[in-house]
C-alpha cells in the first residue's frame, strides 16, 4: 500500500486552477522528488498535502486514511512534518533550542510544572536536549549546537531547519527547495544528510530545482507543468522522456543530468 496517495486533487485561486486533477502514489521508504517550471504548481502541491491549502476537489490519504483539509498540527501528529522555501529560523536561540522546538508535540503541555522547573519537567528538557543533540550530529551540526542560529552560514541553517522538522518524528519529511541558494559544497552536504534520512526509513518528499540533486537521491520523480502531471518515473527515464526536455529540462539541463 501507498503512504501517500493523491487522487484528482485540484485547487482554484480566483479563474486561476493551480492544481488540476492529479493523481500520485508515494511509496514509503523512497526518495520522491517533485520537479516542474516555476509556476508549475509544486509549492501549492506541498501546501496542499500538508494542509496549509484546502482542495477544490479531490483528496489526499496518508497511510490508508483520508487527511483531506487537515490542519498542519493534525497531519504532523499522524508522521508528517515539513519545512518551507523561506527560513523559518529564531536566529536568537541557539541551534539545539531551534531543535528543541521541533518536539513540541511529544512534550508535556504543564505550564505550571515549566513555571516551577518540578523534576519531571527537567528530566524531559534533558532528554529533548539529548534526542535534539543527536538530530544535530545527525546533519552535521553537533559542534555549533550552542552557536546562535543566527551566526550560522546560510548551508547549516537549512540542515538546521531538517534537523529541526526531524524533531517531529515524522514518518514522511516534506522539504521545499532544501538546497536552494546553496552552492556546491552545501548542496551535497544537504544530499548527503537527504540520503541518510531516507537510510533510516523516513519518506523524503521534496520539491527542487536542482537536477544535479534530484538526478542524484530521487527513487522516483513527478514532473509537473501548469498544475498537471507531466510525467513520472524514475530518474534515468524522466530524464530521456522528450515532453520533460522540451517543457522543462532543455538541451543544457538534460546534458547536466546526464552527468549526475
Amino acid at each position: 500500500m501507498s503512504q501517500l496517495a493523491v487522487e484528482h486533487l485540484s485547487i482554484d485561486f480566483g479563474g486561476l486552477r493551480a492544481i488540476d486533477k492529479l493523481s500520485f502514489e508515494i511509496a514509503p521508504g523512497t526518495i520522491h522528488s517533485i520537479i516542474g517550471p516555476n509556476g508549475a504548481g509544486k509549492t501549492t502541491l506541498f501546501n496542499l498535502i500538508t494542509g496549509i491549502y484546502t482542495p477544490s476537489e479531490g483528496c489526499i490519504l496518508l497511510d490508508g486514511e483520508e487527511v483531506t483539509g487537515l490542519p498542519p498540527h493534525l497531519l504532523a501528529r499522524r508522521g508528517m512534518c515539513r519545512t518551507f522555501q523561506n527560513l523559518q529560523i529564531f536566529e536568537r536561540m541557539s541551534a539545539v533550542e531551534n531543535v528543541m522546538l521541533g518536539r513540541h508535540l511529544h512534550e508535556s503541555k504543564n505550564l505550571l510544572g515549566h513555571l516551577l522547573r518540578l523534576p519531571g519537567v527537567v528530566e524531559e528538557n534533558r532528554r529533548s536536549r539529548a534526542k535534539s543533540m543527536e538530530l544535530l550530529e545527525l546533519v552535521g551540526l553537533g559542534e555549533q549546537a550552542d552557536a546562535p542560529a543566527g551566526a550560522l552560514p546560510y548551508g547549516a541553517l537549512k540542515r538546521l531547519e531538517i534537523a529541526r522538522a526531524l524533531a517531529g518524528q515524522p514518518k514522511m519529511l516534506l522539504l521545499d527547495e532544501p538546497a536552494a541558494g546553496c552552492n556546491a559544497v552545501e548542496t551535497q552536504e544537504i544530499d548527503a544528510v537527504i540520503q541518510t534520512v531516507a537510510g533510516q526509513g523516513v519518506t523524503v518528499v521534496l520539491v527542487e530545482h536542482d537536477m544535479h540533486l534530484v538526478m542524484n537521491i530521487s527513487n522516483h520523480i513527478l514532473v509537473l507543468d501548469y498544475g498537471r502531471k507531466l510525467a513520472e518515473g524514475t530518474a534515468e527515464e524522466v530524464r530521456q522522456n522528450p515532453e520533460v526536455i522540451a517543457a522543462y529540462l532543455g538541451q543544457q539541463a538534460e546534458e547536466a543530468a546526464a552527468h549526475a
